[in-house]
């Protein structure tokens, strides 16, 4: 996901590169089985298990200063519309506890793989209801598939599932490949038994399945308050809809723990589903409340008035909260976000001043040079910002992917800072004349984020310093108006950061350094060995085969210098110390709700 909407609660966790700046389409995860693969029931758990008697009761309450988006899947791309919509909807299988490999059932009790991955038959658990009543039939799966096939517009996560079902990630507006033929062969009942048929194999696209937008809605609820009916005579209408103020945004009917009561401009009630399968939760009701003012929402934690809270970032939590009573830490939590600056290699509109080398602007393709690039990536102090923004929490990554994820190779050794190196290579870019004449740039960051001014301000200090001909001017702007832009190709620098969809290390890989990838419009970068290794990893399921194709991507990416590689942070989050149920060894990082890691059911309050 893109981490300026996928992002909108994943600021709520304090990691601070995502509090910083984070923009993403997707944004935000990957592979969990690979090969074949059968998944069983399971009791007790994450995922399935019955998650209490119903007699606890007592109200979760949750403050930020997020908007909630909408509460339609079809069209949830952000972790503040995820937090709530995971929970009032389910998906088919989810993560089993804090794992980012391992699956496990939800909606479904189990599944098989056929036809060398190119076949998944899924088993749905019986006896489930949704919040209208209705009860849950494989007509209800197939529904959801297909409308998210169907209507899959660029503010979902849909081009994902769209790309292993039909082939291609675009809807059938934007790619006339998309048929209804295709869409109802993709995904159709057997019986009861929900069987998707992919064009190719994909390792990731079990993982996929556990994407909060692939939860299965009330097909006959969601055809009586006006959503798409469903059929053949109708669906090239439904193309391309924007769901943003759907029915089903504002009329909810999931299978979920949780049911809407409410919602307003600043708050989300929601209260315990009596008939959900798994057993009552034991916490009643959930109130998620918009505040804007970190400090109120600070006050109100201190006294006990909120249970989980935006805090802003880990020096907040050092200096303001920790060690006081009723405030309980949880620390070293894993990352699951890139961020990184990305050089354009062809700068579109007026950034580049001058337009030439004459201390003045740059040349459109200033950075096409290697040579610039890498100049760059040794003039970032890793170690500095991992002191004093990361204070001491964090380390240097080689790849934009997270340690945490498969496929990363930790064997590879970080860029290092050097800024002897950083003056060598600028001395040999373009052929002497970046040395000799000198360039200015503007290097842009989202207004209001204290951790990437640093960032840019610490990139300023140290590429002057090498040579008074060169100017870096840091300039703050609307993230809206960064993203915009750079969209265009028209920021020749920028703060560059991804969120998982799906646990699988392609969600990361393909993004950043394919040629076809989300944000190469931000690098205008090819290269062909590396498109070719990409692709191979996307259709393989053999894991060491995809495991040594992701390491000579790094390799290679290392020396082709794309980007200025931040180092991973590490998560820590705060919360009321009479909440149960958290703990790291449930903690998931592709939980939206990344207060706790884990969904509200498994909360108790004491």
């Amino acid at each position: 996901m893109i981490l300026n909407r996928k992002l909108g609660a994943l600021a709520l966790t304090t990691l601070a590169l995502t509090l910083a700046a984070c923009d993403k389409k997707s944004s935000d995860t990957t592979t969990t089985t690979e090969g074949t693969t059968t998944g069983s029931e399971s009791t007790g758990t994450e995922g399935t298990a019955t998650t209490g008697s119903g007699s606890g009761g007592g109200t979760l309450v949750i403050q930020s200063s997020a908007d909630v988006p909408t509460l339609d899947p079809g069209t949830t791309y952000d972790t503040a519309s995820g937090e709530i919509v995971e929970n009032i909807y389910e998906t088919l299988v989810t993560y089993k506890g804090n794992s980012l490999r391992e699956l496990e059932p939800v909606l479904a009790t189990e599944w098989e793989e056929g036809d060398e991955g190119k076949t998944y038959r899924f088993t749905l658990r019986e006896g489930v209801k949704f919040h209208s009543g209705n009860v849950m039939t494989c007509a209800d799966a197939e529904y959801s598939f297909r409308r998210n096939l169907v209507t899959n517009t660029g503010n979902s996560g849909n081009w994902f599932i769209a790309e292993s079902l039909l082939g291609t990630g675009s809807n059938a507006k934007d790619d006339p490949s998309v048929t209804w033929e295709k869409i109802s062969g993709a995904v159709k009942c057997d019986g009861e038994t929900l069987v998707f048929t992919l064009p190719k194999a994909d390792p990731a696209f079990l993982s996929k399945l556990a994407y909060v937008g692939q939860s299965v809605v009330d097909s006959a609820h969601a055809k009586e308050v006006g959503e798409w009916d469903g059929t053949e005579a109708t669906w090239k209408d439904a193309v391309g809809v924007d769901l943003a103020g759907s029915p089903l945004n504002n009329d909810p009917s999931g299978t979920g723990a949780y049911k809407l009561v409410k919602r307003d401009a600043n708050s989300v009630a929601l209260t315990a589903f009596t008939d959900y399968w798994g057993g009552e939760p034991n916490i009643k009701n959930v109130l998620l409340q918009k505040v804007p003012e970190p400090a109120t929402r600070i006050q109100a934690f201190l006294k006990g008035d909120a249970d989980f809270i935006e805090t802003g970032g880990r020096s907040i939590i050092e200096d303001q909260l920790r060690g006081k009573p009723g405030v309980a830490v949880l620390d070293d939590l894993p990352d699951t976000t890139a961020t990184a600056l990305s050089m354009n290699q062809n700068i579109k509109g007026d950034a580049i001043g001058s337009g030439k080398l004459d201390g003045k602007g740059i040349p459109a393709n200033f950075f096409s040079d290697v040579n610039v690039r890498k100049a760059f990536v040794a003039a970032f102090d890793v170690p500095l910002y991992i002191k004093e923004v990361q204070l001491d929490k964090g380390a240097p990554r080689n790849f934009l992917l997270p340690d945490s994820f498969p496929g990363y190779d930790a064997s590879l050794e970080p860029a290092q800072f050097s800024l002897d190196t950083a003056k060598s290579e600028f001395q040999k870019a373009w052929g002497g004349q970046v040395w000799e004449n000198g360039f200015t740039m503007n290097v842009t960051y989202r207004a209001g984020s204290a951790t990437m001014q640093t960032a840019m301000e610490m990139l300023k200090k140290n590429v002057e310093s090498l040579n008074p001909k060169f100017k870096l001017n840091v300039v703050a702007k609307p993230w809206s108006d960064i993203i915009a832009n750079a969209d265009k190709g028209g920021e020749p620098m920028i703060v560059t950061s991804w969120a998982p969809d799906y646990a699988d290390p392609d969600n990361f890989v393909h993004t950043f350094y394919s040629s076809e990838g989300y944000y190469n419009g931000r690098l205008n970068a090819k290269d062909e060995q590396i498109d070719a290794w990409i692709n191979e990893a996307r259709s393989t399921t053999d894991t060491a085969r995809r495991d040594e194709l992701y390491a000579q991507i790094a390799r290679r990416a290392q020396d082709l210098a794309w980007y200025v590689i931040f180092p991973s942070p590490v998560g820590v989050t705060v919360h009321r110390d009479n909440i149960g149920g958290i703990s790291a060894e449930n903690y998931n990082p592709m939980s939206s709700f990344s207060f706790a890691g884990t969904f509200w059911k498994n909360l108790t309050k004491g």
